[in-house]
């Protein structure tokens, strides 16, 4: 009898939501994902702080200023080749939150991050850059693109973002599940299951708008509160879930169903016009979960993300 994860794996590659090497050694994901919030986490277990020192080196090595941000973005990569010598796929690295309304920088970053990675030994077809699903973010990931470095475009809550990253060029799009439902939740929803919940209907309706109109953009559900949500997408490009719901998967020994399928052929009908930055932006202002969940997202990851460069900062770090 296998169990849930075993039954998911065979429909969906499972992605893990942790920074954290013990997991990830145990559990034994494909891929990997992580952000400022996972990094933090990281530095601030006593098991990984001899990274934060071969952070400062590695950094050292490469930039002549003490600009905190190499120092960063040198924990970031470290990170990413440590949890690489344990999967056999990709890590997502992101890029500085604080940039993602400038796309010029955003490129500028995730040009340095791509050194770094290759400073490191690890080629590009290991990680995945993560940019904010704002339009400047998205604009910088097709110029990343088209650079040969691929991008997974993580903060998006709403179709309009998805059709835009995939109609940049993005390899991946990272659709929250979690955040929806709490933020519906918050605002007085009654969600009584799974198949009502917002968050999975959310990844529905982009998965099926993807396959639909034969889009190569991977569809990767992420920000799970309950096991329930998992289930109710399995079949799902990629799910990136965190290390103990991986674990109740693993532990149930129930049947599980797919839930979401190909579609038998795609929509063969002209191509939709491309969507325009006054329609994106006018879009996302509509929606008012996306808008406030968009911007909520950004501040928390700039928060950890200087919470981070504190913490490289401090004395014998």
């Amino acid at each position: 009898m296998t169990n849930k994860r075993e039954q998911l794996a065979g429909w969906t590659s499972l992605v893990a939501d942790s920074g954290d090497l013990d997991s990830i050694r145990t559990l034994l994901p494909e891929d990997a994902t992580t952000n400022p919030s996972l990094l933090l986490k990281t530095a601030q277990n006593p098991d990984y702080r001899h990274l934060l020192g071969e952070a400062m080196k590695f950094a050292g090595q490469l930039s002549p200023t003490d600009d905190v941000t190499w120092l960063a973005d040198a924990f970031a990569t470290l990170t990413g080749e440590q949890i690489l010598r344990h999967i056999p796929g990709v890590v997502s690295t992101e890029v500085d939150a604080r940039l993602s309304f400038d796309t010029a920088a955003t490129v500028a970053r995730a040009r340095r991050i791509a050194l770094l990675y290759r400073e490191l030994g690890v080629s590009r077809d290991r990680f995945l850059i993560k940019i904010a699903a704002t339009w400047e973010g998205i604009r910088a990931c097709e110029v990343l693109e088209e650079e040969g470095l691929r991008c997974n475009i993580t903060l998006l809550f709403s179709l309009e973002q998805a059709i835009a990253a995939a109609e940049a060029g993005a390899t991946l799009v990272s659709p929250f599940v979690g955040r929806i439902h709490d933020w519906h939740v918050k605002h007085g929803t009654a969600i009584s299951d799974p198949q009502s919940d917002p968050g999975v209907q959310s990844v529905k309706r982009i998965y099926q708008e993807f396959k639909s109109r034969g889009l190569d953009t991977i569809v990767m559900g992420a920000s799970f509160r309950n096991v329930g949500q998992i289930e109710a997408l399995a079949g799902c490009d990629k799910l990136t879930i965190a290390p103990d719901l991986l674990e109740q998967l693993m532990a149930d020994q129930g049947t599980l169903q797919r839930a979401l399928e190909l579609p038998e052929s795609s929509n063969v009908g002209p191509e939709p016009p491309a969507l325009t930055e006054s329609a994106f932006r006018y879009a996302l202002n509509d929606n008012a979960m996306a808008n406030d969940l968009l911007a909520d997202g950004i501040r928390r990851f700039v928060a950890d993300q200087q919470a981070l460069e504190r913490l490289l900062q401090e004395p014998g770090a």
